[in-house]
């Protein structure tokens, strides 16, 4: 079972976050299933940049992300060459380390 590090966010986790998840699982799924509030505006349906997240350890073991989701990304705040739309990855069975980027292009935070 992969195992996710969640690296420290002000608001989301200020102390940070382990924890294992299913291989095959969606990472946003996963984040808000083990209580991380990333936002997701879009309801996960690849509409938004509120999920973006940076990989930064287990990047290269991701299944390459699509050109709608590259479109996308280059809205995103903080973009890196490791960034990717959480919505769209399918943990692996390799172990990951996520940085969740300070802000998003969302003027209002919502709660899901």
């Amino acid at each position: 079972m992969p195992h996710i590090k969640i690296l420290p966010h002000p608001d989301l986790c200020p102390e940070g976050k382990e924890f294992d998840t299913p291989s095959g699982q969606n990472l946003c799924r996963s984040l808000l299933d083990h209580g991380i509030e990333i936002e997701h505006a879009c309801e996960m349906s690849r509409a938004c940049t509120t999920c973006h997240v940076i990989v930064r350890e287990g990047f290269n073991t991701l299944t390459p992300s699509d050109e709608d989701e590259d479109d996308l990304l280059d809205r995103a705040w903080g973009l890196t060459p490791v960034s990717r739309l959480s919505c769209q990855v399918e943990v692996l069975n390799q172990d990951l380390t996520i940085e969740i980027p300070r802000y998003t292009i969302n003027y209002a935070r919502e709660n899901h």
